[in-house]
């Protein structure tokens, strides 16, 4: 059981001990202590609010709604709905910020609150580190009986954000739909299995659902990794599909299977999709550091350059507005298109993708099978209190000193053949351990590596 308050919100597991676990106190704190932030940064006194379909979400709803109300905010609730509607309606709606209520690819256990900026972004690091401020020290005051807020819903805005990823230049739906693609899609039981057809459909793609009921009751391990996919795999399979597709639970990242019922690889999401993107529009392309190398090889195919930020859909979107990138994301399957809004969007990384295979006229394999193959290797090692870890990664900086290496988020050391990157992550009490190799022994044996040298110093 855990909770963790970080720059972006908050996030733990349901039940136990206030301070210990996401309980009803720790909710309220903060969605008081982020609207108290808001009264003095913003004049709107609207919220936007959405939700994945996990079990706790309407009891977190209710506590989150409840609260804005009473610190005098009007909450504009869009019910079940994906983390990039959420994040388009905020200034459609030209409202003060947006809080979506999800854990992400986090078990059924876990919820979290994220914390949006007017714009429909993350919150950045400096007005993060103000709200944990207040929620750490402010007395919180409370809207009199004559200034509370209001509760509305609304359901318009999945429309409104399919026609924005349709109408995008680079999204051919007439392509896609004389393909006539079969596609198997793993919705997770969450807000994918609303939002997912709905796109589908306006691209005329032949479709099968699996866990198609949004009751939160997740069928397997919601991360989209190659072991929670077996059942997918053997669906497509079944139905002889072009592909399959999987989302998380609030369907901001995206991963697809080939025809023959193997991983076309999480991380080549963007890559493929910068692909696309760049043979259209020249530019710069952005990723996180425990992206693979595939990315920077082909920006500079197309003669972009590639530019790689600490790991946070935050930091990658501060990149990306840094050097003017035209499309980036994190290898986790999270697509950034800056022409429609700046947050991972897994529905406009399902149109894009579609387009380009539509175009290449290849199968999802031989199209996978044209890029820079690398191979990657994810393990953690449990963080407990007692471990130093910015202690250790000063000891690793100094005993790898000759490679090339970068500390802008934990240590990345990368080698002529591969790369390791050791962090601590946002999201979990662990640390987490990435490396990439030129097969997967290789990059298996990076990580064995340096999970020794790791527990050396413990």
């Amino acid at each position: 059981m855990a909770l963790i308050k970080s720059i972006s919100g908050i996030r733990g597991t349901i039940g136990g001990k206030k301070g210990e676990n996401l309980t009803p106190q720790d909710i309220v704190e903060c969605t008081a202590a982020f609207a108290q932030w808001l009264r003095n940064e913003q004049s709107s006194r609207k919220i936007v609010i959405g939700r994945d379909a996990r079990i706790s979400g309407p009891m977190v709803n209710q506590l989150v709604t409840q609260t804005l109300i009473s610190m005098g905010f009007d909450v504009v609730d869009l019910g079940l709905s994906a983390t990039p509607t959420v994040e388009m309606a905020v200034p459609l709606e030209m409202a003060a910020a947006g809080i979506i209520l999800t854990a992400s690819h986090n078990p059924r256990e876990w919820n979290a609150l994220k914390l949006l900026n007017h714009k429909g972004e993350f919150i950045s690091k400096e007005d993060g580190a103000a709200f944990m401020e207040l929620l750490s020290n402010a007395e919180i005051e409370y809207a009199s009986v004559d200034d509370l807020g209001t509760y509305s819903q609304t359901d318009k805005y999945l429309n409104v954000h399919i026609n924005a990823i349709l109408d995008l230049p680079l999204v051919n739906q007439m392509a896609i739909q004389n393909k006539k693609f079969k596609i198997v899609v793993d919705a997770i039981n969450s807000s994918g299995a609303i939002a997912i057809p709905e796109l589908l459909d306006k691209l005329g793609c032949e479709y099968v659902i699996l866990n198609a009921n949004p009751n939160g009751d997740f069928a397997h391990n919601p991360e989209p990794l190659p072991k929670h996919l077996k059942g997918l795999s053997a669906s497509v399979l079944e139905h002889k599909a072009d592909l399959g597709i999987v989302v998380d639970p609030d369907v901001d990242r995206l991963a697809f299977i080939n025809e023959d019922g193997e991983m076309f690889g999480e991380e080549y999401t963007l890559v493929a999709i910068a692909d696309y993107f760049l043979e259209h529009q020249k530019g710069n392309t952005v990723s996180n550091l425990s992206s693979t190398r595939a990315l920077r090889d082909v920006t500079e195919k197309h003669g972009g350059i590639y530019y790689a930020s600490a790991v946070g859909e935050v930091n990658v979107v501060q990149k990306m507005k840094e050097v003017d990138a035209v499309i980036g994301g994190e290898g986790n399957g999270g697509i950034i298109v800056p022409g429609l809004h700046y947050g991972r969007d897994a529905l406009a990384g399902i149109a894009l993708f579609l387009s380009h295979l539509a175009r290449q006229d290849k199968t999802m394999s031989e199209l996978k099978s044209s890029y820079p193959q690398y191979f990657m290797k994810k393990d953690k090692i449990s963080l407990t209190p007692e471990i130093d870890l910015e202690r250790i990664l000063k000891v690793l900086e100094k005993t790898f000193e000759k490679e090339q290496y970068n500390t802008i988020d934990g240590l990345k050391i990368d080698f002529a053949d591969g790369w390791v990157h050791l962090r601590k992550s946002n999201t979990e009490p662990i640390i987490r351990i990435y490396s990439e190799g030129s097969s997967p022994e290789h990059a298996e044996d990076l990580v064995n590596s340096m999970k020794k040298e790791v527990s050396k110093l413990l």
